[in-house]
């Protein structure tokens, strides 16, 4: 066997390597490049499930109070979130399957060391390097499915790792209690281990390099710098509404940063020569339009996760029932998300189909109101509504891409999950503002704004469609998938 020598390696670690000849020759190799992509789809949103099943063993082993523990959910979602676009933007310029490589190494390493962090402290500070990894990842995700699917194919494969997600949701209470109940909470980190070394090397010979970058330019440090500040400090605010134990003027005072720091983006962005967020990227049609949609749809995925839980648990059921009726919701979505293209005709547009799963949505959340808080009810009110996401979020998704240049689609890719972190923070918050200040009308404010969520949902993901392509018929003369 012959090793590089001391003087290649570094060239070893900073190019990508192309699919074997026998991958990328096959007709379907589309197929293993997309599942390997849902390794990452699944594992995340499986880590941010899971995690808040650790609590109560964190705080004993710690001897810290919840507010100290919440910091280890707190402090990876604001790097996440802060994180998306700017990785997203590198991996256009130096390669996407390498950033999706390493980034699922790190994320890999660091879940190794959150199971083993000494203190409460370490463990937050190891869930910064895991978030760093998870956005070298998430910013990737959507990008390679774009780069490794045929056109014709994008909506199916996009569907495909939405439902990876909706599985990894799914089962996260599940297999944290699981884990927590026996072997202990540091296991529910080192569940990533092995499924990290398998990803890495499926993604090493199944993933294809990178044939269109973007050009390298003068790298926007001022519009990270205040994206990262209003993202955090918008993250902060919605935080301490949604109950984080912080003094009572942080949130204030974090909604002023927020909107000081947006207007200092907004204004860096149309200056810089090279900027983090091109103002013309987001007037492209279809693009801001699809972003606010992603944001509306999340935001409706994950209010009923916080409304369910309050409604069963007063009216005297388990915890155990409540999990199991959310239970309804990621499965619904992720039968949605795969089925969809399999249940609707060939000729149903990708905006049609964001009308459709929007309608379903609807009629879902009347039913939320209208029945009884029962498990059973319940839980068939969220698989349609699970269904109605399910058909609703690839389809926006795929019209999104679409309308991304063919040279960035990690920066459309970061786009989209900033979006989804965004919705999913604020519908958290929002819905726990509405029950603590609603009294008795709590259900009717959280339904109303979820409906009107769903409303600006579907109006902004088929109001600006002209220019974008709408369904199959765009996908048809878009560029082919990348073969290396």
């Amino acid at each position: 066997m012959v090793f590089p020598s001391a003087s290649a390696l570094p060239a070893l670690l900073v190019r990508e390597r192309a699919r074997p000849a026998w991958v990328r020759s096959r007709t379907g190799a589309w197929r293993p490049a997309v599942a390997t992509v849902c390794f990452g789809a699944f594992m995340g949103q499986l880590d941010a499930s899971i995690v808040t099943m650790t609590y109560p063993g964190v705080r004993a082993e710690f001897g810290v109070p919840l507010a100290g523990v919440e910091w280890v959910s707190l402090a990876y979602l604001l790097t996440l979130v802060a994180l998306l676009v700017p990785v997203g933007r590198l991996s256009d310029v130096h390669g996407r399957k390498l950033s999706y490589l390493y980034g699922f190494a790190l994320f890999t390493a660091a879940s190794a060391a959150c199971g083993l962090a000494p203190t409460l402290l370490a463990l937050i500070g190891f869930r910064v390097v895991q978030a760093v990894g998870a956005a070298m990842l998430q910013a990737n995700s959507v990008a390679l499915v774009k780069t490794s699917t045929p056109p014709a194919r994008l909506r199916t494969a996009l569907g495909v790792q939405a439902a990876a997600q909706a599985v990894g949701l799914a089962l996260g209470p599940t297999v944290g209690a699981a884990l927590v109940a026996g072997p202990g909470w540091r296991w529910t980190y080192w569940i990533n281990v092995p499924v990290g070394l398998i990803a890495l090397a499926a993604g090493h010979y199944l993933l294809p390099r990178t044939r269109d970058r973007a050009p390298r330019r003068r790298f926007d440090r001022a519009g990270v710098l205040w994206l990262a500040t209003a993202t955090a400090a918008l993250l902060v605010a919605l935080s301490s509404l949604s109950g984080l134990h912080v003094p009572g003027w942080t949130g204030p005072a974090a909604g002023a940063v927020a909107l000081a720091a947006t207007a200092a983006l907004v204004r860096q962005e149309r200056r810089a020569p090279a900027p983090l967020l091109d103002p013309a990227l987001l007037k492209t049609p279809g693009i801001r339009g699809g972003l606010v949609a992603a944001l509306c749809g999340y935001l409706v995925l994950f209010g009923p996760l916080v409304l369910v839980p309050v409604l069963l648990l007063g009216s005297g059921h388990g915890v155990l029932v409540a999990g199991t009726a959310l239970t309804a919701l990621p499965a619904g979505f992720a039968l949605g998300a795969v089925g969809g293209d399999r249940a609707l005709p060939a000729a149903v547009t990708d905006r049609a189909r964001c009308l459709y799963g929007a309608a379903l949505s609807g009629c879902a959340l009347a039913g939320l109101l209208l029945v009884a808080p029962a498990p059973v009810p319940l839980a068939c009110a969220l698989g349609v509504l699970g269904v109605g996401l399910g058909l609703f979020a690839p389809a926006n998704n795929a019209l999104v891409m679409r309308a991304v240049p063919q040279d960035a689609p990690g920066t459309g890719g970061g786009l989209i999950n900033t979006a989804r972190g965004l919705g999913t923070a604020i519908g958290v918050a929002l819905v726990t503002l509405a029950l603590h200040t609603g009294g008795g009308g709590g259900r009717l404010a959280v339904l109303i704004l979820l409906a009107a969520s769903a409303v600006m949902a579907v109006t902004a993901a088929t109001g600006a469609r002209r220019g974008a392509g709408a369904g199959r018929g765009a996908a048809a003369t878009a560029p082919g998938a990348e073969r290396e």
